[in-house]
């Protein structure tokens, strides 16, 4: 039986996604393997040696998923959106007023501390939690199953 991906894991893994790192799956062995720009670089650099320990244990991994075909890089922050997901949210608010002022913070300058700040003032921030979780939640699913890929 193949073994099976860890939704939690790949959840875990997109969420921590930023400018500086990408995360791959080794589809095999269903291992998550984290990959930060200091990493890379000191893979294609082959500057191993003085690498810190922690990070000269993780190295070999890395350099796997670097070089090999068989690794599946992870969706990134820029694949999940989060603009799209706030409006989403902003637009399914059942009050007007709600959906008004939200579509409102998310446009222009700043959007994200204006929605962030919206959210808090109207009592609405654990409801755009529970929203964004789920909208990732579903990201992952996606990629996992657009893979082929058995998850718990």
């Amino acid at each position: 039986m193949a073994a099976v991906v860890s939704l939690s894991e790949v959840i875990e893994a997109i969420e921590s996604a930023n400018d500086e790192s990408a995360s791959y799956l080794d589809p095999d062995t269903r291992e998550i393997v984290y990959v930060t720009d200091e990493m890379r670089r000191r893979v294609e650099n082959d500057e191993i040696d003085d690498a810190p320990q922690w990070m000269r244990d993780d190295l070999p991994k890395v350099r796997q998923a670097l070089e090999s075909n068989r690794f599946l890089t992870l969706p990134t922050k820029h694949d999940v959106h989060e603009w799209a997901i706030m409006d989403e949210f902003s637009r399914g608010q059942e009050s007007g007023r709600m959906r008004e002022e939200l579509l409102e913070a998310i446009h222009g300058s700043g959007a994200f501390r204006m929605f962030k700040s919206s959210i808090r003032r109207l009592g609405i921030e654990k409801a755009w939690y529970r929203f964004r979780d789920e909208a990732i939640k579903e990201i992952a699913r996606e990629w996992l199953e657009e893979h082929h890929l058995q998850y718990k």
